[in-house]
């Protein structure tokens, strides 16, 4: 999941159109969406599934969208600090990666708590 959104984020930045901000709206989705099936088939495996897979992904994305809030706003956060800070040479290049890795411990410990309960508790 993180490594379709990195390698996705760092991708699109740098096309025409986006920047760090708009390349993260495309990257973390598309991250999310195979974190969904990875979640679904592996790690609650042993969770009988009674919803339908439409209805949990439904459950899946609602609660990943809080968890996206608290995940954009600490990369926001920190690539809004970066940009003023004064760094040498070459560490601009891994603020919007330290980002990614600061609002992914949010937001993973927030997404896998709630899912547990809210979208695979069988």
């Amino acid at each position: 999941m993180a490594l379709i959104d990195i390698g996705l984020l760092y991708w699109l930045k740098d096309q025409p159109a986006f920047n760090a901000y708009t390349a993260r709206l495309v990257s973390y989705p598309s991250g999310l969406t195979v974190g969904y099936f990875l979640n679904r088939y592996f790690t609650f495996h042993h969770v009988d599934n009674v919803r339908h897979v439409l209805d949990e992904l439904a459950r899946f994305f609602a609660v990943h969208a809080v968890g996206g809030l608290l995940n954009f706003g600490v990369f926001s956060l920190v690539v809004y600090a970066g940009e003023g800070a004064d760094f040498a040479p070459g560490w601009e290049a891994a603020i919007p990666l330290i980002g990614v890795c600061l609002g992914g411990v949010v937001g993973m410990c927030f997404n896998f708590f709630v899912s547990r309960e809210l979208v695979f508790d069988g």
